[in-house]
C-alpha cells in the first residue's frame, strides 16, 4: 500500500500546473538584444550543468512557448516541476534542472535597444 501511495503523490507532482513567473528585475537595465544573448548563452550551456539533453530541450521549447503548450510539453517529457514557475524542475530519474528568471520570462526593466 505504501508503494501504491508513493506513486500517487508522484504522479500529482509531476502534474502540478505551471505559471508565468513573478514580474522581475535586473540589477541593471536590459535590451532586448541582451537579454537573447543572455537566454542563448544559457540554452547552449545548460547540458553541460547536468541531466539529459532530452529534457533540457524540452524545458527550453516549454520557456519559449505560451503557458497551455508548455504545460503539454513538460507533462509530455515527464517533466517533475517542483516550482509551478518552472524554475527548479526534475526528470524523472531525479536529476534536478534550474532555470534562470531570464529564460522565463522578460524583466520590469527591459529597454529598447538604440
Amino acid at each position: 500500500m505504501g508503494c501504491a501511495g508513493s506513486s500517487r503523490a508522484k504522479s500529482e507532482e509531476s502534474a502540478k500546473k505551471i505559471r508565468k513567473p513573478k514580474p522581475w528585475k535586473h540589477s541593471e537595465p536590459l535590451t532586448r538584444t541582451q537579454l537573447k544573448q543572455m537566454r542563448d548563452e544559457f540554452w547552449d550551456t545548460a547540458p553541460h550543468y547536468g541531466g539529459q539533453k532530452e529534457i533540457w530541450d524540452a524545458l527550453q521549447a516549454a520557456a519559449e512557448a505560451d503557458i497551455s503548450l508548455a504545460q503539454a510539453i513538460v507533462d509530455s517529457a515527464g517533466v517533475i516541476v517542483q516550482n509551478a514557475d518552472l524554475t527548479i524542475c526534475y526528470d524523472e530519474r531525479g536529476a534536478k534542472y534550474e532555470l534562470p528568471k531570464y529564460v522565463l520570462s522578460e524583466p520590469t526593466n527591459l529597454i529598447r535597444d538604440s
